[in-house]
């Protein structure tokens, strides 16, 4: 199976590789890291110390290890911690945001004779898995070389389990090579043993994205930010984050009719991926708004709606906004993270696609802290803002909710500290 794997990504690597160096290099002006992928650039040898290596896909779960990082760290500063990523923003806010971690790279291509470099010169005791990233070469690999593999912060989404069951024995002997399994929900440990995992070798933890831990802005902070941006006490911000393809126009058609009820209304718009920024102003440029990219804002220029195109800066925008939707929900995608808004106590509302997250959806929603905007006349209420004490009410119970979800980073730790103990 790992042969025939193998060959097929060889083969693969021969359109891949092409249009990733055109989409990179070509459009973005970035690197394809190829030196570092291949293991020709990777860090000093840990020596006689305890390491391990944490892996993460991409900016989402970067972010969500920040806290248990630093935590791990505190309690183990002699620990090396190695840390790796798949893509180049991954790797960008990995290293800004990641301080405690001694050495960040990009993941191997998943060909055993350069997973095996890795691995010669990285020495770790165990590795950790975020969420669903399942490399059958490196897991093979990291089996064979520390028989402690760990899954922290699971999550099998619908797609991926449809995928997953499809393909039911491949991704069996896969997993196989994975020791312990910390999941997310109840379902996600219901979907990996219907897999074929076995039960006792999976435990709810939680959600460490739950653990949010992000800056406290003062009044007098978001007071500047605000001004910087030319945003005036009188004005009502709502902002859209994580915006996917199919989304703006059902949003600025609700955007428009609110509008024209209120004009102290602003809407921040901000797209998933970078690369849409282009596409998103064209579709902005089709209604009777002044429109602004964030990048290019002075102070004293006037806006209607900004387009969020900088990286890492989403969650202060959470911040200084009145009202937060959460993306990837109005459309068949399964929604995004809506805990950052929470963390700042923002009244919530998504589209009815919240699969990638029904169950923290589902609880928001029970609470009262978060709501659901199936139709435009929903969207357009969301706008408007009429009732702000009820909207208020809703921002404290988002933040109340979020304090009950509490814990999964310490069971976490738990689990990493007896498989250290172990190896």
């Amino acid at each position: 199976m790992y042969v025939l794997y193998s060959f097929f990504l060889f083969l693969s690597l021969f359109v891949y590789i092409p249009l990733y160096f055109v989409r990179l290099r070509l459009f973005r002006g970035e690197s394809l890291h190829l030196g570092e992928r291949l293991g020709y650039r990777l860090a000093k040898k840990s020596g006689e110390r305890k390491s391990l290596w944490i892996h993460a896909v991409s900016v989402g779960e970067v972010l969500s290890l920040q806290n248990l990082i630093r935590k791990i760290k505190e309690g183990h500063p002699d620990w090396v911690i190695h840390f790796s990523s798949l893509t180049n923003t991954g790797i960008r806010i990995a290293r800004e945001k990641l301080a405690e971690a001694d050495y960040i790279f990009f993941i191997p291509l998943d060909f055993k004779w350069i997973v095996r470099r890795f691995f010669r010169r990285l020495k770790p005791r165990v590795v950790i898995i975020a969420e669903s990233e399942f490399w059958p070469n490196f897991l093979r690999e990291a089996n064979r070389r520390t028989g402690s593999i760990l899954l922290i912060n699971g999550r099998i989404s619908p797609r991926s389990f449809k995928r997953y069951k499809r393909f039911k024995l491949l991704t069996k002997n896969i997993l196989k090579n994975i020791e312990f399994f910390l999941v997310q929900t109840e379902k996600d440990k219901e979907n990996l043993e219907k897999i074929g995992v076995i039960s006792d070798h999976i435990e709810v933890a939680g959600n460490l994205k739950s653990e949010v831990n992000l800056p406290i802005l003062s009044e007098e902070e978001l007071l500047r930010l605000k001004r910087n941006i030319n945003i005036s006490e009188t004005k009502k911000v709502i902002i859209a984050g994580s915006i996917r393809k199919g989304e703006e126009d059902q949003l600025l058609r609700a955007y428009t009719k609110a509008r024209s009820i209120k004009d102290n209304l602003l809407f921040i718009l901000a797209p998933r991926h970078p690369d849409r920024v282009n596409d998103v102003e064209k579709i902005c440029n089709n209604y009777p708004f002044r429109i602004k990219r964030r990048s290019e804002v002075v102070p004293g220029m006037e806006w209607d709606i900004l387009i969020l195109d900088t990286i890492g800066e989403l969650a202060q925008f959470y911040a200084l906004s009145d009202v937060a939707f959460i993306g990837g929900s109005l459309v068949p995608w399964g929604g995004h993270n809506l805990l950052e808004p929470a963390f700042y106590g923002k009244p919530i509302f998504f589209g009815p696609h919240m699969e990638n997250f029904s169950d923290l959806a589902a609880r928001f929603v029970s609470a009262q802290a978060a709501r659901i905007s199936s139709k435009e006349e929903d969207l357009v209420e969301m706008f408007l803002i009429q009732d702000e004490r009820y909207f208020r009410e809703m921002g404290n119970k988002a933040k109340a909710t979020l304090s009950t979800l509490q814990g999964a980073t310490e069971k976490t730790i738990k689990h990493i500290e007896n498989m250290m103990a172990k190896s």
